[in-house]
């Protein structure tokens, strides 16, 4: 045991033997995600490098403290990369806070969630022990699957100290595709379609550009891998695109890269609140949920499953009867910079059976209940 875990081994041990709660911070890029931050600060960014790293079986282990993008790097000189795109907000993201958070990026619905790629965890629980769950193979999952049911928990489980990824090649060929005009139910509707025809299709992205004058409803289609795949598929796109009585046309790849990554960390003129009282709410839905009617500019991503809208804290209840009418949730994912506003639950409370499980697991991982207090319930 290096000396940066052994420091955190006993700033543990202590803890729990006092009952001081402890808030785990990586760097700080998710501060706003979840609900209060408790507790004495526990840094671990000492916790930080590449253990081992083979590409020619697509693994990758790190410590929990490393870099987002030392992590990505050290991919991209292989070819390889993160299917799920990880969101890296301000830059400076670790791959534990990757894990702990559980959020992924554009391509989500095509290539996957950040559980679907973790194969293996150690984690430091709330008895100080060291604990390793999986392994670097997915056939070493056997039983209930602990190193996935970290991811999300948002730390309330225990210290991640490494953490074993499966990692993919990157793609040979991109095109991005853009249509202006096209409304958001007919978006919706093709890109049903689209989802049941052996289409790359990667990623999709569709919001109102109040850049363009007028302001107009757009769609952009990211498409994603081999090139005699994604040659084909364009034309076609394009065709079925322009058939809904909008302009489309292919981006070049320089232009589109950027602005994936900007809706990818969030950094897109969507994402900047209009006014401090506003909040940012994500509804979660089945990709086959029609438009939702809502007084509120919205951001589509996930070919229909996730979407993105600013409105102020009083619409928690029509926003969560709205997503749960189709079959989804909504959740406060920023609170609105306004200092004055009031409080409120960031997720939809738990049925009473949930509740048990998730007391239940956090009295087996953390007895004395000193990490990440109150992060995700106020209660847990």
């Amino acid at each position: 045991m290096d000396s940066s875990l052994a420091q955190i081994t006993e700033r543990v041990r202590a803890a729990a033997a006092d009952g001081t709660p402890l808030r785990l911070r990586g760097c700080g890029s998710k501060d706003f995600y979840g609900e209060s931050l408790q507790g004495e600060r526990l840094e671990l960014g000492g916790l930080r490098g590449i253990i081992s790293y083979e590409p020619t079986e697509l693994v990758v282990t790190v410590r929990a403290g490393t870099p987002l993008a030392e992590l990505e790097a050290a991919l991209l000189e292989k070819g390889q990369c993160l299917a799920f795109e990880p969101p890296r907000f301000v830059g400076t993201a670790t791959c534990g806070g990757m894990v702990a958070a559980g959020l992924s990026g554009p391509a989500r619905a095509s290539a996957g969630a950040v559980r679907d790629y973790v194969l293996g965890v150690t984690l430091l629980n709330g008895r100080a022990e060291l604990l390793t769950f999986g392994g670097q193979v997915i056939k070493n999952v056997a039983g209930y699957d602990v190193s996935r049911l970290i991811v999300g928990a948002l730390g309330t489980l225990g210290v991640l100290t490494e953490i074993s990824l499966k990692v993919l090649p990157a793609a040979v060929a991109e095109a991005t595709l853009m249509a202006s005009g096209v409304a958001q139910q007919p978006a919706l509707d093709l890109l049903n379609r689209w989802g049941g025809l052996p289409l790359p299709l990667n990623a999709s992205c569709w919001v109102r550009d109040d850049s363009l004058s007028p302001a107009r409803d757009c769609l952009f289609i990211r498409l994603r891998g081999a090139v005699a795949a994604v040659e084909a598929a364009c034309p076609r796109m394009l065709a079925d695109l322009r058939a809904l009585g909008g302009e489309a046309s292919r981006m070049d790849n320089a232009q589109a890269g950027p602005d994936w990554d900007a809706c990818r960390d969030q950094s897109l003129p969507f994402f900047h609140a209009a006014a401090p009282d506003l909040a940012l709410w994500r509804l979660s839905l089945p990709q086959t949920a029609p438009a939702l009617v809502l007084p509120y500019a919205q951001l589509i991503e996930w070919h229909g499953a996730q979407r993105w809208l600013w409105a102020p804290l009083s619409a928690q209840a029509p926003l969560r009867q709205a997503a749960a009418v189709v079959g989804g949730t909504a959740m406060l994912f920023r609170a609105p910079q306004d200092a004055r506003v009031p409080a409120i639950a960031r997720w939809s409370p738990l049925s009473a059976p949930l509740a048990q499980i998730h007391r239940r697991l956090k009295a087996e991982f953390d007895p004395a209940g000193i990490f990440n207090r109150g992060r995700m319930y106020p209660d847990l």
